[in-house]
């Protein structure tokens, strides 16, 4: 890979694992109700569950789906309705507990993991950087890069969303402001399945 190519899978990464998204949502709401650290599993799940992804897809899947769109399509609308049952269920939360006393947990790392194979962006994402950025020659080392890039750039970049939730936690504890927050941010997660599903 020349270092255009490189430069260019490097801005990739960045940019579509900062910009808001399922993961990034869910982080920052996990960062307002759990605090940053209770929230590292969680990160640490999204950052490798989602290399994990770009590895199998390029190793194969990527192919599997070409051939059958019909599971691509089946997995999109699946990862869609489980994103809107979440969505429902942040929009119907309570408000934040005081501090000390929280009320429920957040994502394990498993959870976390498990959940980027039902992201639909997360399967955009994969999907795109193994198309363009991954060479017919040498494949499986220029899969691997992309998925050490996506590795390297993703935790840092999603670790800003939890940080920044954690952050505003104390402004949230008022029951108003947490029900607005909570409605904001389940709209929003409703939202980001709009170009994927409409695609």
């Amino acid at each position: 890979m020349n270092y255009e190519l490189f430069s260019a899978l490097v801005l990739f990464a960045f940019v579509s694992s900062v910009t808001p998204g399922p993961n990034n949502l869910m982080l920052l709401t996990s960062g307002v109700n759990f605090g940053f650290a209770r929230t590292i599993p969680h990160m640490l799940g999204i950052g490798l569950g989602f290399t994990f992804l770009i590895m199998v897809v390029g190793l194969g899947l990527g192919a599997v789906l070409e051939r059958a769109p019909v599971v691509y399509t089946a997995l999109k609308y699946g990862g869609g309705a489980y994103m809107l049952w979440l969505a429902l269920k942040l929009a119907l939360a309570g408000p934040l507990a005081a501090k000390g006393d929280v009320v429920g947990k957040p994502l394990t790392f498993l959870q976390a993991a498990a959940f980027q194979w039902v992201n639909p962006k997360g399967w955009v994402m994969g999907v795109s950087a193994i198309a363009t950025y991954a060479s017919a020659q040498s494949h499986t080392q220029s899969v691997a890069l992309v998925a050490l890039v996506f590795g390297v750039i993703n935790l840092p970049c999603v670790s800003v969303w939890a940080l920044f939730g954690s952050a505003m936690s104390n402004r949230l504890r008022d029951p108003a402001w947490s029900r607005i927050f909570n409605t904001v941010m389940a709209a929003l997660l409703v939202l980001s399945l709009a170009p994927i599903l409409i695609d």
